[in-house]
Parts: structure tokens; sequence; C-alpha cells
């Protein structure tokens, strides 16, 4: 019996030293690390569209993107949430947008102490210039799949939101007032 419980203890630090080294996270494999370093990546290269050409920022194109996408007008806390962006730093894009006559504040009729943003004539000539410009970048970055697996990789992003409880169409995000 002695001899059972030295093997045993014999054992247990290489067992537990195996274990260490699996339990060991490959970021590689992760899939967290690879679709943030995809998502940096993939708004790096769409950013050279917009930043070079007409001098936007990632966080500026943010606020620019989501009100072209809307209908209306919305608050900058409703960008900050959609675009999952720091309220500071939409909020900086929001003055510098606002300086450069991008967007404007109206009056929000239910709450006259709130504002809300939108395009001005001049923001809109800008998104309504930039989307087929970006949406020529975003083929080109999908040119290395078929497009049987660009339909299949579209397919499996919605899976992975649908898990998230994440906002996967316009009518469901003007519905719920969120992405």
């Amino acid at each position: 019996m002695p001899k059972a419980f030295s093997s045993e203890v014999a054992a247990g630090p290489r067992e537990e030293s195996a274990s260490k080294r699996s339990a060991r996270l490959d970021l590689f494999g992760f899939v967290p690390f690879r679709l943030n370093r995809l998502a940096a990546e993939v708004s790096s290269a769409l950013s050279v569209e917009y930043a070079t050409r007409y001098g936007l920022d990632i966080p500026e194109w943010r606020v620019l993107a989501t009100l072209g996408f809307r209908h209306d007008a919305c608050s900058a806390q409703y960008i900050a949430h959609c675009t999952r962006t720091h309220k500071s730093t939409i909020s900086r894009a929001v003055t510098s947008l606002m300086k450069r006559q991008i967007i404007e504040r109206v009056e929000n009729e239910d709450d006259r102490r709130e504002f809300r943003l939108r395009l001005t004539r001049k923001g809109a000539q800008l998104y309504e210039e930039l989307i087929p410009r970006l949406l020529r970048k975003e083929q080109e970055i999908l040119a290395c799949l078929t497009a049987a697996e660009r339909r299949e990789f579209a397919a499996l992003l919605g899976k992975i939101e649908k898990a998230l409880a994440l906002v996967q169409t316009s009518a469901e995000a003007d519905a719920k007032q969120a992405y």
C-alpha cells in the first residue's frame, strides 16, 4: 500500500505539470483574440479609405456611419452603445464633426433638455460618397473567400451574434432602438 501511495505522489507533480501545460492559452487558437485581431485589421484597412481622403479617424467614422445608417437623429449615448466605443471617445468625435459641420445637434421633441445628432447636408453627401468606396474595400478583403464561403461566413457570424443576443437586422435595430 505505501508503494502505491509513493507512485501516486511521484505521478502527481508530472500530471500537474502536464495539466498546467495543457491549460496554457494559445492566443492564436483563442477565438476572442482572433476576432479582436481580425476586427482591428479590417477596421485599419477600411480607415485608409476615410482617413487619407476625408480626414476622419475611426471614432468619427463610427459616428458618421451610425447617423448615416439611421433614418432619424439619435443621441451620442446611443452611438457609443451601438459601436461599443467609450462615451468620451464618441464625445470627442462628435465635437470634431460638429466643428467641421458634418453633423449637427437637434432638440429632442420628447425631452427638450436632450439633444440628438444628425448628419448635415454636407455629412450626408460625405456618407453617400464613402459608402461605395467602403463596400469595394470590403469586397477586396473578402476576395480570399469564394461566394459560398462568404455566405457561410456571414451565417456563422450571425449564429454567434444571435447566441450573444446581438441585433442582426436593420429592422430589428430600428424596432429595439439598438444594434
